[in-house]
């Protein structure tokens, strides 16, 4: 099953015999709280859901979001109305990364049918609602362990004996810029790769071939993938990008917030070593 899916073929799975619970992530990094945009207007049946309190556990050692306590996450997905054998879809207002956040969860602790909706809210050409659903008590009971994790040891070993892909924008990866953590520049031997070339113009995933392309040229096809990026959400998206293309690539959700955090972890700056 593709990891995503289109508005038009959402539609037609919304009026199926079996429609998938929607999920509503919108939310932008450092920005305005995504709750009042989805009140303004979302697409029908869609239940909002908060990162910043329900994607991730608070901030403190373990990055700036790191991994929410997994019955927690079990608990907001039964109230959203999600079980084991419903499938979900998720959407957010841009580029994919919060949605991306939901549906790597969502698959880390064992659901198998879950889509991200190609392109966000902008590709739904459909009328949108302002009202707030109440969904059916779900029944989805959280197994964590179902994708590939890093901590910060195994990403670095990662980044000597496989291939460590740094999510972020380029020029922080370098160092030349660093607007959120403790000090810029990167985890030894990873190599760059922004989001953002995962996705057209539009915000849709380029397809399949193109992405394989990309990730072969990083070097994913020598051996082990991992992903981090600053806080463990667009580099889910990037994991998303990596299954598209047919790799299977582990999550360092701590990414580079937990890891800049300790002093005594080696920094390095530059260009990318390829």
């Amino acid at each position: 099953m593709k990891p995503i899916i289109t508005a038009s073929e959402y539609a037609s799975a919304s009026a199926g015999p079996r429609p998938p619970v929607l999920l509503d992530v919108r939310w932008q990094l450092g920005g305005p709280h995504g709750r009042p945009d989805y009140e303004a207007g979302h697409i029908p049946g869609a239940v909002f859901v908060d990162l910043d309190a329900e994607l991730a556990g608070p901030a403190g050692k373990g990055g700036r979001h790191p991994l929410p306590d997994p019955e927690e996450f079990g608990a907001v997905m039964r109230r959203a109305g999600v079980s084991h054998d419903t499938p979900v879809v998720v959407y957010d207002g841009g580029l994919g990364w919060a949605a991306a956040r939901a549906w790597w969860l969502l698959r880390w602790t064992g659901h198998r049918d879950v889509r991200v909706l190609d392109g966000g809210l902008a590709a739904w050409t459909g009328e949108l609602s302002t009202g707030t659903p109440a969904p059916a008590e779900g029944d989805f009971r959280p197994a964590a362990g179902a994708l590939p994790l890093l901590d910060a040891d195994a990403a670095a070993g990662l980044a000597r004996s496989g291939l460590l892909l740094d999510a972020r924008a380029a020029e922080r990866y370098r160092g030349d810029v660093e607007p959120i953590d403790r000090v810029g520049g990167h985890v030894p031997g990873a190599v760059s790769a922004p989001t953002t070339e995962n996705v057209a113009e539009d915000g849709r995933f380029l397809a399949a071939e193109l992405l394989a392309s990309r990730f072969s040229g990083l070097g994913a096809d020598a051996g082990e993938v991992g992903v981090y990026c600053g806080s463990g959400v667009s580099g889910a998206h990037q994991v998303l990008a990596l299954e598209i293309a047919g790799y299977r690539a582990a999550l360092y959700a701590g990414s580079w917030s937990e890891w800049s955090s300790d002093a005594s972890r080696p920094v390095a700056t530059g260009p990318d070593p390829q």
